[in-house]
């Protein structure tokens, strides 16, 4: 009977089963359902349940908050237990093994470097790795973001690139202005040939980017230059519009506000990353003084 129904509480512990730690009651449910829900499969043996007796039947409402690591880390089974008057406990046929609170980091392999470049010219940097640093075993997945700032010299140098003392990302900001149809982001890498004026000018794209991940790359990604190179937009803080403007990898989408699968990276797995730049005439000065910016959101 309903009234002998002690408690009705969600337990984690190490071992499937009922005695694991209490961690909240549930909540009985009054007057929301005089029915018995297909979803509950209510049987006595070979006996299936059609008609809702309140006398021996309730609903509950059980609401998990995951605390903090201090008192929730790692990996535990979750159930629901309830527990009779007489000290009887039974559990749920469906346990649930969670693994609360995971550490989330991202990897970076390498450095960027471009080598000795002369202005008017197009370089290309060491290949970096970018990966998925989630701790072993969580199952975190996690979409990839990029952004980059401007360049200075940070050394009183005179240093000087077109028309004054920095060497400017591109012409790519974030912005909900771009979103195109199908939800492709209006930004596109346009690095233009040496041989036209706008190469050289302040408001071209300098730095853009080739990534592969397994058999994607950006040479799919609609942003993304003759060469494959996509653009890198400017941010220093993460905001909405990244979502459309700043995946590494916008490739391989089921359909508009999607995931792009290519750009969801599993625990230790890695995209390569290599970073074009074009230097325009006159520049001079180190430009040592700026950020690239990796961001990741677990899905």
């Amino acid at each position: 009977k309903i009234e002998e129904i002690k408690d009705v509480i969600v337990t984690l512990g190490e071992e499937q089963g009922v005695g694991n730690n209490i961690e909240v009651e549930c909540v009985e449910l009054h007057g929301v359902y005089n029915e018995i829900l297909d979803s509950c499969n209510a049987r006595i043996d070979e006996e299936e349940l059609t008609e809702f007796n309140d006398q021996t039947m309730a609903y509950y409402e059980c609401t998990l908050t995951v605390e903090t690591a201090n008192s929730m880390k790692g990996e535990y089974w979750v159930t629901i237990e309830a527990q009779d008057s007489s000290g009887q406990s039974a559990t749920i046929d469906e346990n649930e093994y969670w693994f609360l609170n995971p550490t989330i980091g991202v990897s970076i392999e390498g450095s960027l470097n471009f080598g000795e470049v002369r202005p008017g010219t197009i370089a290309y940097s060491d290949t970096i790795k970018v990966g998925n640093a989630a701790e072993s075993g969580s199952g975190v997945l996690l979409d990839m973001f990029i952004s980059a700032t401007d360049f200075y010299d940070w050394e009183h140098s005179g240093a000087r690139c077109v028309i004054t003392n920095r060497l400017k990302l591109g012409d790519n900001y974030v912005s909900n202005l771009n979103n195109g149809p199908g939800g492709i982001s209006a930004n596109k890498c346009e690095m233009t040939e040496p041989t036209s004026t706008t190469f050289w000018s302040d408001t071209a794209d300098h730095f853009c980017y080739y990534a592969v991940n397994g058999a994607y790359s950006t040479q799919s990604d609609p942003r993304s230059d003759a060469e494959g190179y996509a653009p890198i937009v400017y941010g220093a803080s993460f905001t909405r519009d990244f979502y459309n403007d700043a995946e590494l990898l916008e490739a391989n989408r089921d359909g508009l506000g999607q995931y792009w699968h290519a750009n969801i990276l599993a625990p230790g797995s890695e995209m390569s990353v290599t970073f074009k730049m074009a230097l325009p005439e006159p520049c001079v000065g180190d430009f040592n003084d700026g950020d690239i910016y990796f961001w990741v959101e677990p899905i």
